[in-house]
């Protein structure tokens, strides 16, 4: 029998609870996923501070946390390149094959949906709180960010000083702002 696979992409700034609720329920409809990196180039800045590295990191020990078994997923790093018309064919370079696609991105899911591709908008989990732009918003104001996130997204977070590059970047931007 010809397995299901699906494909999931997302920034992951940093890996969050809600991913893993996305993966679970993903991985009730497929037998594997492919779970894509996006924007894999870009790191410290504000809105994007962790490597690819570190995220791919973040969701391998995430993954194993939440006892998702590594035979069903595959990460892929995928960088931007800026060409809407032929992402999809970067995509698929870059990947297993896959049948259906899962984003909530209104253009991702308009691009693979031109060339042919089953899309589903997966369900977002408790998404005013459960976002990388809330984890990244506590962890420079100092609340508290670690429920947010996977035990072992904390830890690794700790082990790079996220916290301490995150801040350092926020001074630097804002200081760049005002010149």
């Amino acid at each position: 029998m010809k397995e299901k696979r699906g494909l999931l992409i997302g920034r992951m700034q940093p890996v969050h609870n809600g991913h893993i609720q996305v993966i679970k329920k993903t991985l009730e409809e497929v037998d594997e996923i492919i779970i894509g990196i996006g924007s894999a180039q870009l790191s410290h800045t504000i809105v994007d501070p962790f490597t690819a590295g570190e995220r791919v990191m973040m969701l391998t020990k995430a993954l194993a946390e939440n006892s998702i078994n590594s035979a069903r997923y595959y990460i892929i790093p995928i960088q931007d390149i800026q060409m809407n018309a032929v992402w999809v064919s970067h995509i698929k370079m870059l990947t297993p094959p896959f049948g259906n696609v899962f984003s909530g991105n209104p253009l991702v899911q308009q691009l693979f949906e031109e060339e042919g591709y089953d899309v589903a908008r997966p369900p977002l989990f408790k998404r005013e709180k459960l976002s990388g732009t809330e984890v990244r918003r506590r962890m420079l104001e100092d609340e508290n960010w670690k429920k947010l996130v996977p035990t072992s997204t904390a830890k690794i977070i700790e082990e790079i000083n996220g916290i301490e590059r995150l801040k350092h970047l926020a001074k630097k931007e804002v200081s760049e702002i005002v010149k």
